[in-house]
Parts: structure tokens; sequence; C-alpha cells
């Protein structure tokens, strides 16, 4: 099994081996990235990954996944006023009183 060195930001260098670490590239513009779970600290580090890279580490026998974008980023954005921290308080008191919730819901449906 292959070695592999990379780098924890709170450890510095650490070894790893091949089912230690996992590949991702996204199926959108083929960027990709590396991770690992530090034997150190225990926290996923996560760095970015030239092509050159991913190959040379799914050749060793690490895995690789693909991933997809969100579709929501396709869609087009919504016109009108952006929803804010004043619009949030205003629907949780909505929320808490039934009439008015009613008299919303019935605008909405156009009654």
């Amino acid at each position: 099994m292959a070695v592999i060195r990379a780098s924890c930001s709170d450890c510095g260098d650490v070894e790893l081996t091949t089912a230690d670490v996992h590949v991702r590239v996204c199926t959108a513009d083929n960027q990709g990235t590396y991770l690992f779970r530090c034997p150190i600290c225990d926290m996923t580090v996560v760095k970015p990954a030239e092509p050159r890279t991913i190959d040379l580490l799914v050749t060793s026998g690490v895995s690789c996944s693909m991933w997809d974008l969100p579709a929501e980023l396709a869609e087009p954005r919504p016109e009108g006023a952006r929803f804010d921290h004043d619009d949030l308080i205003d629907f949780h008191a909505l929320l808490g009183d039934d009439a008015e919730l009613a008299r919303a819901l019935d605008t909405l449906a156009g009654r």
C-alpha cells in the first residue's frame, strides 16, 4: 500500500495510506479536492488538487467520487427585495397569529 504525505494545517506533515484519503471531482468543471482525517488531531482536512495530483492519487488506489453542483445554481434568481432579518422577525410573528396567518395565506391564494 502506498504511503501518501499530506499536510494538516494544525499538525503539519502527516503520513497516510491510500485507504485514509478520498478524492472528489466536480462533474461541472472537473475541479478536484482530496480529503483525509488527520491521524493526529482527528480533524477532516480538505485540500484542492490539480488534475495531475488527482490522477496520481487515483492510480495509487485512492477512492474517487464524482459530485454535481446543486440544481438550484442553474435556476434564475428571483426578482424583488432580498429576504432580510426584519422579514424573518415579521414572519415569525405571523406564524404565531393564526388569524393573521390565515389572511396572509388567503391573499397569496388570491381569495
